[in-house]
Parts: structure tokens; C-alpha cells; sequence
């Protein structure tokens, strides 16, 4: 008795292939997809908002060291300030970011030797991002290396020492 099984695995195998070469076959799709083709107005609409400033900042001041003073924002497009600003100098600052990057808000490492200077109580925090990195960090004149954190980043924060 001859084997019928191959023969009808083919069959089936043919019959399958031949069903889903039609599958896709409806109009107005593509073969290779069942959504219908999206019209150029109908992807403009999904289109994402336009990016915001890489660089984006908050600062708040406390020049008695204790309670916040002054606050402002700073957005920077590369070197150059976007929008209005309460920072000191915005272009300073701006300019200063874009070639400093995060770096300016890196404490010195443990090994670093400061000078015992004292440039007064002020005190700033700022969080944001720089070049769409985010950062957070605190400023004071409490000593060498941090009084030359503050006069890197002057344009935003302000002169690094109080006025005695």
C-alpha cells in the first residue's frame, strides 16, 4: 500500500501558501501591512514638538546663606541665550556652559588641596540640564575650590564674593 502522507502534507502546504499570498491583497493596504497608508497631512499632525533648549537651568540664591533671596531660569541654545533671563550676565553664562558642559558643577575630587579663603555666606543651588544632561548642584565661597566653581559659572551665579 503506497504512503499518501507526504502527498497530502504537500497539498496542504500548497493550499496554505496559496491563502496567504492573499491575506494582504486588500485595497487601499500595503502587501506587507493591514493598516491602511497614512496620507503626508495625516503624519504631519504626529509630528513631535519642536525640542526644547539642550541647556536649561534654575538657580536660587541665598545671599545670607540661609533662605533663598533670588531665583531666576537661564535656557541656552549652544552659546547663546534663548528667552529672557534673570542670570547676571546670560550670555557669559551661556558661553561658559557650552565649552564647560557638566564639568563646571563637579565638586573637586578628595584629593584636591583648597585654600582656606572665606568669600562670604552666599550660597547657590542649580538643577536642570546642560546639553540635554541633567545636572544638580550646590555653590558657595566657602573656600579656594569652591569660590573657583562660582567665578567659572559667574555669568549665572553672580560674583563669587559678597561685597564686605
Amino acid at each position: 500500500m503506497p504512503n499518501r502522507l507526504p502527498r497530502t502534507v504537500l497539498a496542504f502546504a500548497a493550499a496554505a501558501l496559496l491563502l496567504a499570498g492573499c491575506a494582504d491583497s486588500t485595497p487601499g493596504t500595503s502587501p506587507s501591512s493591514s493598516e491602511p497608508a497614512s496620507s503626508p497631512a495625516s503624519s504631519a499632525a504626529t509630528s513631535p514638538a519642536a525640542p526644547a533648549a539642550a541647556t536649561s537651568l534654575s538657580v536660587e540664591l541665598m545671599a545670607d546663606g540661609e533662605a533663598v533671596t533670588d531665583s531666576w531660569t537661564l535656557e541656552c541654545d549652544g552659546a547663546n541665550p534663548v528667552g529672557e533671563s534673570g542670570a547676571p550676565d546670560p550670555a557669559a553664562a551661556c558661553s561658559a556652559l557650552a565649552e564647560g558642559g557638566t564639568g563646571l558643577f563637579a565638586e573637586p575630587g578628595s584629593d584636591v588641596a583648597c585654600t582656606m579663603q572665606y568669600g562670604g555666606p552666599q550660597r547657590a543651588t542649580v538643577s536642570g540640564t546642560v546639553d540635554g544632561k541633567a545636572v544638580e548642584a550646590e555653590f558657595a565661597a566657602s573656600d579656594g575650590c569652591q569660590i573657583s566653581r562660582w567665578e567659572a559659572l559667574s555669568g549665572l551665579l553672580g560674583p563669587a564674593t559678597a561685597a564686605m
